[in-house]
């Protein structure tokens, strides 16, 4: 069972609009930057520094795939978690619109 600081945290995490939006995205699947820089009309600086804080917090983690860094959801072992993320919007159909192949990244 998590402590109140462990839950704190998670809520301040989870409480930042583009931090929420990225969590729902990787819900779908694992993702690169560039396809998140795409699905999410911003700055790679801006979500490098996003994914920065929620690999720190613990909700994502990340794995090298030749010079590549995917990142994926790690919630695995927070279960106060799960039914949370049962109520994020699906974001099925914009993910499975862009890929790494259409972006030029990530081969």
């Amino acid at each position: 069972m998590p402590d109140i600081e462990q839950l704190s945290d998670a809520c301040k995490l989870l409480g930042d609009k583009m931090r929420l939006t990225i969590l729902s995205l990787l819900k779908e699947r694992e993702l690169c930057v560039y396809e998140l820089v795409e699905l999410l009309q911003t700055s790679q600086p801006n979500v490098s520094q996003h994914m920065r804080k929620l690999k720190a917090g613990g909700l994502v983690k990340e794995a090298k795939k030749g010079q590549w860094v995917f990142y994926s959801l790690n919630i695995e072992d927070k279960p106060y978690l799960h039914e949370f993320f049962q109520f994020l919007p699906s974001q099925k159909e914009k993910v499975n619109a862009i890929s790494c192949a259409d972006l030029n990244c990530c081969d």
